[in-house]
């Protein structure tokens, strides 16, 4: 009897994390739905990874912040076959709340919040009608470090790592494993994108991005729920986490506590 393939699901795959992951995921064997806005660059990249990898590619132009495209998105998801839902589409600013519009602001939350969300929440209903599957959500170091950047970026990718630990207590009983991905600073277009200049960044600050989606990928195997491949002790982590864990019992109480007293 054979087993039935695997089917990997990239949002953001034209280049950069997204891409890497394509290359990774078609060498493991999966076949591939690449989803983008650049149509030409799915197709070159599909086209390569068909020569290197016999692989089987599907690619699925679409904008996600637009309505139609992000339902089309939802509906493949829903459609049984996939196995695997990388959330990695997003985008930064250009400067801070300051210096953005509503425009800007609206798409930011569009592209990194409401676009993983319902994706998210797609695959994770056609998962668990089948008992297994799994969603990597690309969110960011940022996501502990707010005080770094500027807070709406931050602050998308915390609500995904908050949404991400939220999805894997609640579905992981249910055979579908959700990790959260935090990656450091990575040399990716985004930085070009939003008007940085890596070339001032300190020497050993840059990852690249074959380096971190490798590393993501190990911590992917090991099913754990948050890997964040810069950082060297993983007992940092599992301290904020146990103490943020401690704090559980005393965040909803009838009495006001006796430092906040007059």
């Amino acid at each position: 009897m054979n087993t039935p393939k695997q089917v990997a699901l990239i949002t953001g795959a034209s280049a950069g994390i997204g891409a890497t992951y394509a290359d990774r995921l078609a060498r493991r064997g999966y076949a591939l739905v690449l989803v983008a806005r650049d149509t030409a660059r799915l197709e070159a990249l599909a086209a390569r990874l068909r020569e290197t990898f016999d692989a089987t590619i599907e690619i699925a132009p679409a904008d996600l912040t637009k309505e139609e495209d992000l339902a089309r998105i939802e509906q493949r998801l829903q459609s049984g076959d996939v196995t695997l839902l990388v959330n990695n589409a997003g985008m930064s600013l250009k400067g801070s709340v300051l210096e953005n519009g509503p425009d800007a602001l609206a798409r930011i939350i569009a592209l990194n919040v409401t676009a993983p969300t319902r994706l998210a929440a797609a695959a994770a209903k056609s998962f668990v009608q089948r008992g297994s599957g799994a969603i990597i959500n690309l969110s960011s170091v940022l996501a502990l470090a707010p005080e770094m950047f500027e807070g709406v970026y931050s602050g998308t990718k915390a609500y995904l790592l908050n949404l991400s630990q939220a999805m894997a207590a609640q579905l992981g009983p249910r055979g579908v494993h959700v990790q959260a991905v935090l990656p450091g600073a990575t040399r990716t277009e985004i930085w070009e994108k939003a008007g940085r200049d890596v070339s001032e960044f300190p020497p050993g600050f840059l990852m690249e991005v074959d380096a971190m989606v490798d590393a993501a990928l190990v911590g992917f195997d090991r099913r754990e729920t948050v890997t964040i491949p810069p950082l060297p002790d993983e007992g940092q982590f599992l301290a904020m986490q146990q103490a943020r864990l401690a704090m559980a019992p005393n965040l909803s109480r009838s009495e006001v506590p006796a430092r906040y007293r007059s």
